[in-house]
C-alpha cells in the first residue's frame, strides 16, 4: 500500500483546504467545537450541508447517477480527513451516510427518484429506528410488528412497537425501521426495513437527557402506525440483511483518526498555557504528556489501519468486517481522548451546564474557559461510542469469527 499522494491527489487537496478556509462559516466552526455530541444540532448541521450542496460535494460518496462527485476512495478520505482538520462539523450521517446508501443498494427505481434528492436538499431529516428496549446488542430480537394490511384503503403495514436511543428523533421527518414481519420465522428472517413518514398520528417521541445533560436521544412509540407497502425496502424478510450492510457503513470506511489527531492537537496546545498547580503548565507534566503521547501513537495507528481499507476499497472491494475493528479503536480512543481533556483541565473542566447550546452568544458562562467548559460534558456524552454501533463486545466478537477466523 503506497501512502504517498500523487500529484493530482495533492492538487485536489490543497483545492479542499482552498474551499475549507473560504467557505466554512465561523459560527459553524464554532458550533462544531462547541458541540459536545457526535450529532451536532441541525442549525449547525443542515447550514453546512447546504454549503456543501451548493458546491456539489455533499454526496460525495454517492454514486454519480444520484448526485455523487466521482471521487476516488483517496479523494474521500482526503475530503473527510480536511474536513476534520479544519474543524468542519460532522455530517447528518443518518441520511447521508446510512439510509442513502440503502436506498440506492436496494431501493426501487421510485424510492430513488423519491428520497435521494430530499436527503441532498435537506427536506428530509433522517432518524434510524433499530434498537428497542430489551434489544440492543441483541437486535436480531426486536419485537416492533408490522402487521400487513390489504383492503379498501390500500396496501400497508400497521406497526405497533417502540424504539429506543433514537438519535434526533425529535428533529426528523423521516425514520428507516426494522420491524418484524414474521413472528414465525426465525428471528432474523422475520425482519423488514421500512421507510416511516414521522409525520402522522401514533407517533410519540419522548425525550431521553444523557448524563451530559444533552438532548440527543430519544424513544419513541409506534401505535397503529401506518407505512405503505411501496415504502419498505427489499423484499419482505430481508431487514436483516439491508440492516448488516447499513451497518458496515455506520461502523467503518470513514475516517476516525484525523479528528482524533485534531483534538490531541488542541490539548497539545492548551498544556501549553493550562497550570499544572505546582507553578508551571500541563505542558511540563511528564505523566499527562506520556498518555499523549500513546494516544497520538494510537491515533496514527488508526489512521494506518483505514487507510488499508480505503485502498481495499479503491481496488472494488466492500470494506467489510474490518470496519468493526476501526469503530473498536476509534471508540475507545475517544473516550481515552476526552478523558485526557478532563484530566488536563482538573476541576476547571468539572462545570457541567445542563443549558444547551455551549456555543453561541446564549451559551452559559464558563467557570474557567470554552474549552474547559466542554470537557466533562464530552467525556460524560463519548461514553456511548463503546455502545452505539454496536457494543465493543459485539466488534470483538465480529473481529475474531469474521477477520480472525477464531
Amino acid at each position: 500500500m503506497d501512502i504517498n499522494l500523487s500529484t493530482g491527489e495533492i492538487a485536489f487537496r490543497n483545492e479542499v483546504r482552498a474551499f475549507l478556509q473560504d467557505k466554512l462559516p465561523p459560527q459553524v466552526k464554532s458550533g462544531a467545537a462547541g458541540s459536545p455530541s457526535v450529532f451536532v444540532e441541525p442549525e449547525i448541521g443542515q447550514t453546512w450541508n447546504a454549503v456543501l450542496h451548493k458546491q456539489g460535494w455533499l454526496g460525495y460518496q454517492w454514486p454519480v447517477e444520484y448526485g455523487g462527485t466521482g471521487w476516488s476512495a483517496v479523494q474521500r478520505y482526503i475530503f473527510e480527513k480536511e474536513c476534520a482538520l479544519a474543524g468542519a462539523p460532522n455530517l447528518t450521517v443518518l441520511g447521508l451516510k446510512l439510509v442513502a446508501p440503502a436506498i440506492w443498494t436496494f431501493g426501487t427505481e421510485e424510492q430513488k427518484r423519491r428520497y435521494l434528492p430530499r436527503i441532498l436538499t435537506g427536506d428530509d431529516y433522517w432518524c434510524q429506528g433499530f434498537s428497542e428496549p430489551g434489544s440492543g446488542s441483541d437486535l436480531a430480537s426486536l419485537q416492533c410488528r408490522a402487521l400487513r394490511v390489504s383492503d379498501a384503503g390500500g396496501d400497508r403495514y400497521i406497526l405497533n412497537g417502540s424504539k429506543i436511543w433514537t438519535t434526533h428523533a425529535h428533529h426528523a421527518n423521516r425514520m428507516f425501521c426494522l420491524v418484524r414481519t414474521d413472528a414465525t420465522a426465525r428471528k432474523q428472517a422475520g425482519i423488514s426495513f421500512l421507510l416511516v413518514d414521522m409525520n402522522q398520528p401514533g407517533i410519540t417521541v419522548r425525550p431521553i437527557l444523557t448524563m451530559a445533560g444533552d438532548h440527543e436521544v430519544n424513544q419513541v412509540f409506534l401505535e397503529d402506525v401506518v407505512v405503505p407497502v411501496e415504502d419498505r425496502l427489499g423484499d419482505e424478510g430481508a431487514g436483516w440483511t439491508i440492516a448488516k450492510f447499513l451497518l458496515e457503513n455506520e461502523r467503518g470506511g470513514s475516517c476516525h483518526a484525523p479528528k482524533l489527531s485534531f483534538d490531541l492537537d488542541r490539548l497539545e496546545q492548551a498544556a501549553q498555557s493550562e497550570p499544572d498547580g505546582r507553578g508551571g503548565t500541563m505542558a511540563g507534566d511528564h505523566q499527562w504528556r506520556r498518555k499523549l503521547a500513546r494516544a497520538r501513537l494510537s491515533a496514527q495507528a488508526l489512521e494506518m489501519i483505514e487507510l488499508k481499507i480505503v485502498s481495499e476499497i479503491a481496488k472494488g472491494r466492500p470494506p467489510g468486517p474490518q470496519t468493526s475493528l476501526t469503530k473498536l479503536l476509534a471508540s475507545n480512543l475517544r473516550q481515552e481522548i476526552d478523558l485526557l481533556a478532563v484530566d488536563l483541565y482538573g476541576a476547571g473542566g468539572l462545570q457541567l451546564d445542563l443549558e444547551r447550546p455551549l456555543y453561541g452568544a446564549d451559551a452559559p458562562a464558563p467557570v474557567h474557559s470554552r474549552d474547559a467548559q466542554l470537557a466533562a460534558p464530552r467525556y460524560l456524552n463519548s461514553r456511548a461510542w463503546t455502545i452505539f454501533g454496536g457494543t465493543n463486545e459485539v466488534q470483538a466478537q465480529i473481529i475474531a469469527k469474521s477477520v480472525l477466523g477464531l
